[in-house]
Formats: C-alpha cells, sequence, structure tokens
C-alpha cells in the first residue's frame, strides 16, 4: 500500500460516511476507523476522513520504474476527483446557501448533511447495480453486488482477510449459465434482466461501454429513453442511471420514499392516489423539485433523501465525530416500503416495522468527463 495522499477537500465539499452509505454507491466497505476501501479496474482504493480533509491510500500491480509508479498516483488521484466531482466547478457549500434560501425543509436539514455529494460513477456498473435494486433496499443489493462481483469479477486485494473484487466485465455477463447461477445466489427475477441486458449490449453496439458513456454528451430525455429499452429499467431506474452516472444533474429519482417526502413536505395530496404513483404524478414531482432548486436539483434531492433514512436520523450537527459502522443489515421483518419504479407506476406495500439501523436506497448523479484507468 502506498502513504495517505490528501485530497484537499474539506469535509463542507465531501463527507464520505453520507456519501458512501446512503444508497449511491454499493461496494464501498468500511475497513477501519473513519477509512472505506474499494476495487476499481486492477487498483485498490483506500478513503479515510479527517477532519479537515480526505486522504487516500492505494495498491497497483507493481511498475518497473518509478515514473510508471507516479503515473499511476496520478492515475488514481484523477480518478478520485473525477469520481467525487471534485474537479468540476460545483461548489457544494455555495449550492446548500442557495437551496437553504429556497426551501425551508432543507435549510433546517442542511446543518446536519453537509458535504452529501454526488458521484460519478462507470455507467456499466451503475446500469446493473440499479437494476438489482428493484424492489429491493440497500442492504440487500450490497449483498447482491458483493455476490456478483465475487463470482464474475477479478480479485484485485485482500485486506485484513476481507477479498476486495472489481465490478465484472460485460463479457462475463453473457454466458449461457450465468441466469441459473445468478438465481442460485438469489438474485431472483434479476437474474434475467443482467443476462438480456448485458447480451442486449454486447449483441447491439462494437463497444458498449464507449456508447453508455456517449450518453454523457446527449439530453437527458434521449438518455432516458435509451436506457429504458433494457431488461429491469423503467422510469426510477433510468432516473438513476442518469443522475448518478450520465451527467443529468437535474434528473430526479422518484420512488415511494421520495413520494412520502413530497407527500409530508411539499404538499403533494396523497389521496388521490393511494395504491399507485402515476407516470403524470412521478413527473409532476419532479417537476416540483426542479423548480424549486433550479440547477443541480438532483444534488438537492439527494440530500433531503439521505437526511430521511432510519440510519441517519439520530446525526449530530457536529463533523467531529464519524459513525462508520452504520448497521445495513436486514432481519426478516425489516422490510420496508422503498419499492423502485418498475413500469409507469410504483407500487406500494403497507409499512412493517422497521429496525432503528434500516438504510433505503438513494441515487445520486455528477458532472465533468471521466478520466478512466
Amino acid at each position: 500500500m502506498s502513504v495517505w495522499r490528501s485530497l484537499r477537500i474539506p469535509p463542507e465539499e465531501l463527507r464520505l460516511d453520507t456519501t458512501l452509505k446512503c444508497g449511491q454507491a454499493f461496494r464501498w466497505k468500511v475497513s477501519g476507523e473513519s477509512q472505506w476501501s474499494c476495487a476499481f479496474k486492477g487498483r485498490f482504493i483506500t478513503l479515510r476522513q479527517k477532519d479537515s480533509d480526505i486522504e487516500y491510500q492505494s495498491y497497483f500491480p507493481i511498475k518497473k520504474s518509478s515514473d510508471e509508479v507516479d503515473h499511476e498516483f496520478e492515475l488514481i488521484d484523477n480518478f478520485l476527483m473525477d469520481y467525487f466531482n471534485l474537479s468540476s466547478k460545483i461548489n457544494l457549500r455555495e449550492c446548500y446557501d442557495r437551496w437553504s434560501m429556497a426551501d425551508k425543509h432543507f435549510a433546517k436539514i442542511a446543518c446536519q448533511f453537509k458535504g452529501i455529494r454526488i458521484l460519478r460513477q462507470d455507467p456499466v456498473e451503475n446500469l446493473f447495480c440499479f437494476i438489482c435494486s428493484t424492489n429491493n433496499n440497500i442492504a440487500r443489493i450490497s449483498q447482491m453486488i458483493e455476490k456478483l462481483c465475487n463470482k464474475y469479477g477479478n480479485l484485485v486485494y485482500t485486506l485484513n482477510g476481507q477479498e476486495f473484487y472489481d465490478f465484472p466485465t460485460l463479457d462475463k455477463l453473457v454466458s449461457s449459465n450465468v441466469e441459473s447461477e445468478l438465481r442460485q445466489l438469489g438474485f431472483g427475477y434479476r437474474a434475467k434482466y443482467i443476462t438480456q441486458t448485458a447480451k442486449f449490449l454486447m449483441e447491439n453496439y462494437s463497444d458498449a461501454e464507449k456508447w453508455l458513456y456517449s450518453l454523457r454528451n446527449v439530453d437527458y430525455k434521449v438518455a432516458h429513453s435509451a436506457l429504458l429499452k433494457f431488461s429491469g429499467v423503467g422510469p426510477k431506474v433510468a432516473d438513476c442511471v442518469c443522475l448518478m452516472s450520465l451527467d443529468k444533474h437535474n434528473a430526479i429519482p422518484i420512488d415511494t420514499h421520495v413520494w412520502q417526502i413530497a407527500q409530508r413536505e411539499y404538499g403533494f395530496n396523497s389521496k388521490s392516489s393511494t395504491k399507485t404513483l402515476t407516470s403524470r404524478l412521478y413527473e409532476a414531482i419532479g417537476d416540483h423539485f426542479r423548480n424549486l432548486f433550479g440547477d443541480y436539483s438532483g444534488w438537492a434531492h439527494s440530500v433531503l433523501f439521505t437526511a430521511d433514512l432510519k440510519a441517519f436520523q439520530d446525526r449530530p450537527s457536529s463533523f467531529t465525530t464519524i459513525d462508520t459502522n452504520i448497521d445495513t443489515t436486514l432481519s426478516k421483518n425489516d422490510l420496508d416500503s422503498s419499492i423502485l419504479l418498475d413500469s409507469d407506476k410504483i407500487v406500494i406495500t403497507k409499512k412493517r416495522s422497521r429496525s432503528k439501523n434500516i438504510q433505503k436506497e438513494s441515487i445520486l448523479l455528477s458532472n465533468k468527463k471521466i478520466k478512466r484507468f
């Protein structure tokens, strides 16, 4: 492992304990006090939150010269700056001030939830993660993605007995036995969605990864429509990918949880539709947030979502204490109404008891062109 290197970013611009634990990404693991680790395309990265900065360590295959090592550090530094949207012109502190002036509810929670930054993830990984998110929650999505990586990804590093795998490449997901294997691993009907989408990408595009990245350069509606043709992708999941991977900063993914926030805090009447969230209402809620928060409304929406998660209900306003041990395990009775949109509506299930530490999914987005390894 390398020495600790600074990202030179204050906590008001990025807080790892919320940004990495609120459902944006599903592969980061707590690996020490205020530390999180993950593997990305042959590199292993550990982040550490400090009171006034964020630091990182990295592991990568041994190079032959110091110049190559320096180049690796430059690549990783650029990757992290891009991944966290730190190289963009987005000043999160200024955004929070503007959103607080626009909305009294945002102003009320802003102090406790500073530094929730939108990730800019690989659209291939992001797409398949949110295909797994259908009718699911953060803990189970994370478990599924870990199984997917352990089965089809490459082992990159082992830290204190904990193995870290890369996200699998598309060609690993198109074999004839993948669907049955995923079903055995507990993916259920999502197994078919994964294999069908992987096959569609491989069969219809000479470079599927490049095509997905190209959606960053088209209009939101064009990108959203393009994603809807994949198995397991409805309007909600498409908005997740647009927001988190494709630079559509005003994409507003709406699940039942966001709908409840809209009803409770923003005057949306629930009496007219207690069983379903129609496509018209979905669009109306999204437009409300876009009109309220303006540019980067998807970022503001994600702060509201995170603040409403049970896991963060007792979060103090101070930023000197970091709890990295948020429990995301689920008991049999912990399932709640956080159900994702598969078609033109969301089906609401009656709430059941939830443990104090349950997390739901949250969706976010980013900006800037990626510097790939």
